[in-house]
């Protein structure tokens, strides 16, 4: 089985062959733009984590406190399944979602898709952890996770067929920077990874070696 990071080469190097240049350079400068521009910077390593409550799929309340009671939660942010990097990201978790509940940790996956969407994403990569929806951006938005989509790269996920506002049930074409963190039992974030380029992402492994 190969790791995250391969799968991730691997689609990338597709992407590549595949996609045209002229789309490929837009992508890369509203990722070098974003990354220019210092917003959604993210929490980091000894900030306190928003206590949240948010819906999981099944329709039940999650409370981040409640959580916390049983140990450390992984929580880590995704733009939808409507992105490929995402998939692989959250595949590459339930696979190790065992040795993660070995050690005593509580895996959760945050988006702003609406529960319906959340819900198709949980079904079609066959995942057993939380899969809550945080509609507008709320607790991302105290994570310090979110950015607008410039108007440019809106036009390309249209022209792709890619109607984020519709997975998001809203028109406001925002989203969350792919972050991972590790919040211990007293609400400590013990771990940051918040990378402004959506296509990389920490490795599920290096995740569980920090908890």
């Amino acid at each position: 089985m190969n790791s995250l990071l391969e799968e991730i080469k691997s689609y990338k190097d597709q992407f590549k062959q595949k996609a045209p240049a002229e789309k490929q350079r837009l992508m890369a400068q509203a990722t070098q733009e974003l990354k220019d521009s210092g917003i959604a910077s993210g929490l980091t390593v000894g900030d306190q984590a928003p206590s949240f409550e948010l819906p999981h799929v099944d329709g039940t309340a999650v409370y981040l406190k409640t959580l916390l009671e049983n140990g450390p939660v992984i929580v880590t942010f995704y733009r939808g399944g409507w992105c490929p990097y995402c998939n692989l990201e959250l595949r590459a978790y339930q696979r190790e979602l065992a040795t993660i509940q070995e050690k005593g940790a509580t895996l959760v996956a945050i988006s702003p898709e609406t529960p319906d969407y959340s819900l198709s994403t949980k079904e079609k990569n066959e995942l057993d952890f939380y899969v809550l929806s945080d509609v507008d951006n709320i607790v991302a938005r105290q994570f310090d996770l979110v950015f607008d989509m410039p108007d440019y790269l809106i036009d390309i996920y249209k022209a792709s067929g890619l109607n984020v506002d519709a997975h998001n049930g809203n028109e406001d074409w925002q989203l969350p920077k792919p972050a991972t963190f590790i919040i211990q039992s007293d609400g400590t974030i013990s771990f940051s990874d918040v990378p402004a380029d959506y296509t990389e992402r920490v490795d599920p492994k290096t995740v569980i070696e920090k908890l």
